[in-house]
């Protein structure tokens, strides 16, 4: 994957300095934050093509996927251009795109920088990865276990200490979860009620910041769940005949959220110099959907792709009908945003948490 000339070399340091010009589009950071790299792990709102290694059905190394990613095309990113890790490491003057570990073109300049070990159609609950055969997150520890041998290798071990440590690391999961495995299929209803499935998905996510605490990670974004009775599948499936944001959907993300939030305080205060921080994305993102036009999008229920209603994945394809303007839609399919809104989302978290980061 090509790297962006602001990139670092094989043995350079980036420093951001808090006096960057707003007009330039890039972040102000604190006086003398350093941030070398950006990882990310979860599903496939920042796999960047880990599916395309793996036997599983939820793929997108195809058209129309990626037909805003000039010079690229398809290459795993769910959407039609950019996505989060690719966003905020531009904007934090890392490099253009961040790849996926698994991406058979990656050299060692590109293990400075920063990969992604996220798999489409993971979540904190494993049953949620197994369903599917995404990479589950024990699994991403692995590779990202795997990931810190080369990069030693390839820096030494004090320089691999120092990115690791001041890196940005991003964990998103948790739609999938409480989305398909919880509501949509019904596999843990049984076994759970939703506060108690909420208890399951938080306890994991903090199992696994620790983990990668442990193996040198301290600043550490971790997405809180998005509304994800408001993405247009879920009101095909569960808004009835108007397609209505489903609430119980929604209430069950923002319990999720509640009990997530001070779980990551509590281990920033338990692990010394571990810098978790809760990103709210759930706000950001209901208020495209509710208020598209204030932000320059025409429609918020719908996907670009196809119908709009349903089509995801296998079924957003080269013979669907696509939106003219995919820049006036909030969602790219029916449960990916576009680039569009995800610049306008990573734009504003940025703003609101990179200071908890010094």
């Amino acid at each position: 994957m090509r790297r962006n000339s602001n990139s670092w070399s094989l043995f350079g340091v980036i420093t951001v300095y808090a006096m960057m010009s707003c007009c330039e589009g890039r972040i102000v950071l604190p006086p003398n934050v350093t941030v070398p790299a950006v990882f990310a792990f979860g599903d496939s709102i920042v796999d960047q093509g880990a599916n395309n290694h793996v036997a599983t059905l939820i793929k997108c190394n195809f058209q129309p996927y990626g037909k805003d990613l000039h010079g690229f095309g398809p290459t795993g990113r769910f959407s039609n251009g950019k996505t989060p890790p690719d966003f905020i490491a531009s904007e934090l003057g890392v490099r253009e795109l961040i790849p996926a570990y698994l991406d058979s073109n990656l050299t060692p300049e590109d293990l400075v920088t920063g990969v992604s070990f996220a798999s489409g159609g993971c979540g904190y609950d494993p049953q949620t990865a197994q369903i599917v055969l995404a990479i589950s997150l024990s699994q991403q520890l692995d590779q990202f276990r795997e990931y810190i041998g080369k990069l030693k290798a390839a820096v030494g071990e004090e320089k691999a200490k120092f990115i690791l440590e001041n890196s940005l690391f991003l964990v998103v999961a948790g739609s999938d979860d409480l989305a398909n495995t919880y509501f949509t299929l019904g596999i843990r209803r049984a076994q759970y009620d939703v506060n108690s499935y909420a208890d399951l998905m938080v306890s994991s996510a903090c199992n696994f910041i620790e983990d990668i605490y442990r193996l040198g990670a301290r600043r550490i974004a971790v997405f809180g769940a998005p509304p994800i009775g408001c993405l247009p599948a879920q009101r095909t499936l569960k808004g009835g005949i108007s397609r209505f944001c489903s609430e119980e959907q929604n209430e069950a993300a923002q319990l999720v959220n509640s009990k997530l939030a001070p779980a990551l305080a509590s281990i920033r205060q338990r692990l010394p110099q571990s810098r978790p921080v809760y990103i709210n994305i759930y706000d950001p993102l209901l208020d495209l959907i509710q208020h598209p036009y204030n932000h320059g999008f025409e429609v918020s229920d719908k996907g670009c792709c196809g119908s709009g209603a349903i089509e995801v994945v296998l079924l957003c394809n080269r013979w669907s009908r696509m939106c003219r303007d995919d820049s006036k839609y909030v969602f790219w399919d029916s449960y990916h945003p576009t680039e569009s809104a995800y610049k306008i989302i990573v734009d504003q978290l940025l703003q609101e948490s990179v200071k908890y980061f010094e």
